[in-house]
């Protein structure tokens, strides 16, 4: 899927928070599902969070490194180079305050608050130029405050509870930048080059910050080390790479508000595997979610043509 480097930007579409294809819904599906496995097994894996994060990018970054040297790695425009490599500096920053974040707050309250995500897409959006309706903002708050009451959310009072909430919500600003850098650098570089250059470049960085850190690079249990193989191909290279490949045709917003289905996902896996308890009126906040999320898709003017 090599796509190629055009001379000017394509233009912003119309229909920003339009209903992507159905080949994309389904992708957009199997992605969430793979994330949804990212909290849980975070939260059981006792090696430092910026190990985990690590190995799940430099893992990610070897298994698709051939495929995307044969896709056009080395001759990347420098306007998708540019892209990328931001991309991958705040995916790395995602990361780093998402997974001390889960570890140091409940998975349930990281989850939540890392989900205001649209929002932050949203506001990207607008800076760009893209009129966002007064209906699809409701449906975006919407989606995110029931996304607050599936997980349980709470902001404790504890010094170590507290931080790590303060870093789940900026986990979320971060990953929101990760996607609309992501949509810009997929207008000219193919899935798997993008994600290579992208996963490469966090994986620099976190070592970086890990040597900053003095945090050790091996020595963990064998559970951990097949946790972090569990998240390397379910998470990260199923899911982080299937959202990566619809960024092409689906906008940062839409595929910011698809992640928030990770956050009943996540909390339904802590509960069977933790012990983390799902309360009956965490129920109704689903309805509330999809709802929202209808009212956004609504919201956006023409979908785009089904396949």
């Amino acid at each position: 899927m090599g796509e190629r480097s055009t001379a000017t930007e394509p233009a912003l579409s119309s229909s920003e928070l339009a209903l992507p294809q159905r080949r994309e819904l389904a992708l957009l599906g199997i992605a969430v599902l793979a994330v949804s496995t990212s909290g849980p097994l975070i939260a059981a894996t006792v090696a430092p969070a910026l190990a985990i994060a690590f190995w799940r990018n430099a893992l990610a970054t070897a298994a698709t490194l051939p495929l995307a040297v044969g896709k056009g790695l080395t001759t990347l425009p420098w306007r998708a180079w540019r892209a990328t490599v931001i991309a991958g500096f705040l995916l790395a920053a995602h990361f780093a305050t998402w997974m001390i974040g889960v570890k140091t707050t409940t998975v349930a309250a990281a989850t939540a608050l890392t989900a205001t995500q649209p929002i932050w897409s949203a506001l990207f959006a607008r800076i760009r130029g893209v009129r966002i309706t007064p209906a699809a903002w409701w449906g975006i708050g919407l989606a995110v405050a029931a996304t607050a009451v599936l997980t349980g959310l709470d902001v404790r009072v504890s010094g170590r509870a507290a931080l790590g909430d303060v870093l789940a919500l900026v986990a979320g600003v971060f990953a929101a930048g990760y996607v609309t850098a992501g949509a810009r650098a997929r207008r000219y570089a193919a899935t798997t080059v993008y994600t290579a250059g992208c996963y490469g470049t966090t994986s620099i960085v976190l070592a970086g910050l890990m040597a900053a850190a003095g945090v050790s690079y091996t020595g963990f249990p064998a559970p951990d080390w097949g946790r972090i193989v569990a998240l390397t191909g379910g998470a990260q290279l199923l899911g982080h790479s299937l959202f990566n490949h619809v960024l092409r045709t689906t906008s940062p917003t839409v595929v910011s508000l698809a992640i928030l289905f990770e956050v009943p996902g996540a909390a339904v896996l802590a509960a069977l595997f933790l012990h983390q308890r799902i309360e009956l009126f965490q129920i109704p906040a689903f309805a509330v979610l999809i709802g929202a999320l209808a009212l956004v898709i609504r919201a956006g003017g023409r979908a785009v043509p089904a396949e």
